[in-house]
């Protein structure tokens, strides 16, 4: 039993669309698979459809963007199979705006720099719901400024210690996300807890009890990180996930849908724990 549980499309920052992704997963021999584009439920209904034509189950998810106020850094909360999801409708409109804010500046920003054009970028997002900064990397790579996504151009952008043309503001306050994840009937998991340095957060809302799970098996963290991880989620009962977090031509690193997955008590977990949180 193979579930994958993070992957994007082109309704966010992925390069391939829904029924791309979902034909892929068929081939690959995956049994559940959750797409979860950043701050869009729009996957839901087409997913739904997709995944009974081709014999994939799908847990409806999303990966919203949120803030952590006391360590001033960015946090991602994976949210399965919400009974309510239109509840989290006006919170994924408020990231949106908040990225295409980001994005804008720091398009302007590149074209300072580079003689490209918004519409050169804005080709490569016209499925998504946001600008990303894989789409104006692509634009760069379309005009012969890099020859690929993740090498020194970027990191002299984008980096997310001193990248050149990054631009951040604060998200959402993840405590109220993780507050409105619930009351749409949401389960929620802390997403690479590694990459933005969470896991202090992490602790400190696994001890409020305002966390379901928390994503363990990730490429962004080694044996040792999962490890420590497991520790967490053992001590607190978390739910311990794992996925690919496929964005395909847009990977960070070489990673394949069900690189990474979920065991299946894990995800019975997430299923038993939604369905109490809908009655």
């Amino acid at each position: 039993m193979i579930c994958d549980l993070h992957c994007h499309t082109k309704l966010s920052d992925g390069s391939l669309g829904i029924e791309d992704i979902i034909m892929q997963a068929k081939r690959t021999g995956i049994d559940f698979l959750s797409i979860t584009d950043h701050d869009t439920l729009s996957s839901f209904s087409r997913a739904n459809i997709l995944g009974e034509r081709y014999g994939v189950r799908i847990i409806q998810g999303v990966e919203l963007s949120a803030w952590d106020k006391a360590r001033n850094s960015k946090v991602h909360i994976l949210c399965y199979a919400p009974k309510k999801p239109d509840r989290l409708e006006g919170l994924c409109l408020k990231s949106c705006e908040i990225r295409k804010a980001c994005s804008k500046e720091m398009v302007e920003k590149v074209m300072e720099r580079f003689p490209i054009t918004l519409e050169s970028v804005m080709r490569h997002a016209t499925s998504s719901k946001s600008i990303f900064k894989q789409h104006i990397m692509r634009a760069l790579i379309d005009y012969g400024y890099a020859l690929e996504f993740y090498g020194e151009l970027n990191d002299e952008l984008f980096n997310l210690e001193n990248g050149s043309c990054l631009v951040e503001r604060e998200y959402p306050d993840v405590k109220f996300v993780l507050d409105l994840i619930h009351s749409a009937r949401g389960v929620a998991v802390m997403a690479h807890p590694m990459l933005y340095h969470n896991v202090d957060l992490l602790v400190e809302l696994a001890e409020m009890g305002k966390i379901d799970g928390v994503e363990v098996d990730h490429y962004t963290a080694d044996e040792a990180q999962r490890e420590e991880l497991r520790k967490i989620a053992q001590k607190y009962n978390l739910i311990v996930t794992g996925g690919s977090d496929f964005h395909g031509l847009y990977n960070a690193q070489p990673t394949h849908l069900g690189s990474n997955s979920t065991t299946k008590e894990n995800l019975d977990r997430i299923i038993k724990l939604s369905n109490k949180k809908g009655a």
